[in-house]
């Protein structure tokens, strides 16, 4: 098989990872003239497919074969789609060459699993190695950790990427053992926590040291150790019957457990020749973006897990977004008043962000809020009002009419292909 057909298979089959952000990178560049690659200046530049997927590193698998036969994914060892395997080299190259072009700005590795957990490690690490410790590869690197490779393995890889990830896949320990028996969860678990100690280590000797007393002795920050600086997983929404509400508190526990960088949701995708253990047709893709919306909340808004999705089906509600959803069910909490309220509670009200509500921190200690002062922070003004006391603004009936809900929910359009020339 030539080098493009095999790049044709294999970044195809990378397609339904999404975790591929670089948020995580360090801040390295070649204008001394040395190395290659950059993630500083105007960062890491994503471009994004119409599925939403990052598109703009080289986002590869090394192999698409599999000795497992976990039932959603497309490279199970039973599947019978076109199988592919690159060379470490040939990774390497293609890094290289696609970098010089200007047409990527990093790496995103993953692998199916050949031999044992480790021999796949172990290539996935090497092709890590030869760029940074052979060809001075300053760009970024996400490297897909395997579940089951050893402690040393992890480490390793975490010498060379930027970021490291390990899939979690199914929310539930019961999920995964029926839809992929040979994975472990306490063993995936295990090695999140193993990452998370080297990760914290590292960051803990990379702190700048105490300041020296010495007349003319400056404090000297140290260099940040060689590691990963961060890590993060991936669960598939709607390939098992865990609700919303289970998964985000999955999600919560993994943040707290193990101080992940992000979790991503990827809808699920039907595959051909599925199991009948598969549903036969894929979640909606808004079910997938009210988990982003929500996991946001989780972790910028003091939001809890149970707080978001707490209906009956813990499923979160598709036609208005999850902090909106809160709100009208818990009417009794508003209105909230801009001039008095602490942090905590502004951070509810549907329509105002993090930044929007610094501004009006620091804006009401100087005078008091009104309605125009919204529409000078370009925030949904008609969104916020019905939730919100002002000094020449009170809600009166509003939060008490049947028809609120109505009234804010987005009305559905029709895209259109000629909208962008109208």
């Amino acid at each position: 098989m030539n080098l493009h057909r095999k790049l044709a298979v294999l970044a195809d089959a990378a397609k339904y990872d999404a975790s591929c952000a670089s948020s995580a990178a360090a801040a390295r560049n070649s204008v001394d003239g040395r190395g290659i690659g950059s993630t500083e200046g105007s960062g890491i530049c994503h471009s994004y497919a119409p599925d939403g997927r990052c598109i703009s590193l080289l986002k590869v698998l090394l192999t698409n074969f599999c000795v497992y036969d976990c039932l959603y994914c497309v490279n199970r060892v039973s599947s019978n789609v076109p199988r592919a395997r690159f060379s470490v080299a040939e990774v390497v190259q293609l890094t290289l060459d696609f970098y010089r072009r200007n047409y990527i700005e990093g790496l995103f590795l993953s692998s199916g699993i050949v031999r044992s957990p480790d021999y796949t490690m172990e290539q996935v690490v090497e092709v890590a190695r030869v760029l940074r410790e052979e060809h001075d590869f300053r760009g970024y690197i996400h490297l897909k950790t395997i579940p089951d490779a050893s402690p040393e393995l992890l480490a390793r890889a975490g010498r060379y990427a930027d970021r490291l990830s390990i899939n979690l896949e199914l929310p539930t320990p019961e999920g995964m053992q029926t839809l992929a028996p040979e994975k472990n969860a306490s063993g995936i678990r295990r090695s999140m926590a193993r990452l998370r100690l080297l990760i914290d280590d590292a960051k803990a000797q990379a702190a700048p040291p105490a300041p020296r007393s010495g007349p003319g002795l400056a404090p000297r920050p140290a260099a940040a150790p060689p590691f990963a600086r961060s890590q993060s997983t991936q669960i598939i929404v709607g390939a098992d019957s865990a609700d919303d509400r289970t998964i985000l508190e999955t999600s919560s526990a993994m943040y707290g457990s193990y101080g992940l960088g992000r979790v991503y949701y990827s809808a699920f995708s039907p595959i051909p020749d599925a199991s009948r253990q598969l549903p036969v047709r894929a979640p909606p893709l808004a079910r997938e973006h009210r988990l982003y919306q929500a996991d946001w909340l989780m972790r910028f808004y003091g939001f809890a897990a149970d707080e978001i999705a707490g209906g009956a089906d813990g499923m979160l509600a598709l036609d208005v977004d999850p902090k909106l959803a809160w709100a009208l069910q818990h009417r009794e909490r508003f209105p909230v008043d801009l001039n008095r309220a602490p942090r905590e509670l502004l951070l509810r009200v549907p329509g105002l962000g993090v930044k929007a509500v610094e501004r009006l921190l620091a804006s009401r200690r100087v005078r008091q809020l009104r309605a125009v002062d919204l529409a000078r922070l370009r925030v949904p003004v008609a969104k916020v009002l019905p939730f919100v006391v002002l000094a020449d603004h009170r809600p009166a009936s509003d939060l008490d009419a049947g028809a609120l809900a109505a009234r804010l929910r987005p009305a559905l359009r029709q895209a259109s292909l000629f909208d962008a020339g109208s």
